[in-house]
């Protein structure tokens, strides 16, 4: 039986954080169910029982288990599985850096970034139009998020100091949406965070996962 199964969707950022954190952690004892959101079905009663605000990613485990929220699943997954993208609990300044670091991508990054992936990519499915001006706010956050990652990345090699966690994973899959929006020049015209993001993206495991899903979705679209 496996060890967990993982309700979620692919294209789902959210999920895909889950997903990046598995693939890096080379675990692959669970199931994945996938949720369509286009039907609603996260909404659903039974998805509720899971997600009582009818939302995706959802672990549950084989003893009844269930945890919501990206985030705090990769986190319990690292630390169940012994994935090594956390700062050992005994260093107790390198796993403050860490907490920072995830406040700081999740206040200051993800909620802009999340922005404009659903004006521009998520309404894009809905047949609604983006609201260019929420667009261009958030745009100006984000840049100004990068403008002072930028020069933070000139003194260490990932966001919680010189190795990567899960924290630069949480960062993948919204970057990616800024890309597939046409905003790639946020990440690219800067030194610093473009090697950064570069040092990430390449990783074997989230190369083949990456390359994975590409492909899906090509046969998919066929």
């Amino acid at each position: 039986m496996p060890a967990f199964t993982l309700y979620g969707s692919r294209g789902s950022t959210n999920t895909d954080r889950v997903r990046l954190t598995l693939a890096e952690g080379g675990f692959t004892d669970f199931d994945f169910v996938l949720i369509n959101l286009q039907k609603g079905e996260q909404k659903s009663k039974e998805h509720k029982k899971r997600h009582p605000w009818g939302k995706i990613p959802v672990i549950t485990s084989a003893e009844g288990f269930t945890l919501y929220e990206s985030r705090a699943i990769c986190k319990y997954l690292a630390t169940k599985y012994s994935f090594p993208l956390l700062p050992p609990a005994s260093d107790v300044e390198a796993a403050a850096l860490f907490d920072q670091a995830q406040c700081a991508e999740m206040l200051y990054f993800s909620e802009p970034a999340g922005r404009i992936g659903f004006e521009k990519f998520a309404k894009r499915f809905m047949g609604l139009p983006p609201d260019e001006a929420v667009v261009s706010d958030a745009l100006r956050s984000v840049e100004t998020f990068f403008d002072a990652a930028e020069d933070l990345l000139h003194h260490k090699d990932y966001m919680a100091g010189n190795d990567f966690t899960l924290v630069d994973i949480y960062y993948i899959p919204l970057i990616q949406r800024l890309f597939a929006c046409g905003y790639g020049d946020v990440i690219v015209s800067r030194e610093a965070v473009s090697a950064w993001w570069n040092r990430c993206v390449n990783r074997p495991a989230i190369q083949r996962m990456l390359a994975a899903d590409k492909e899906t979705a090509a046969a998919a679209s066929s």
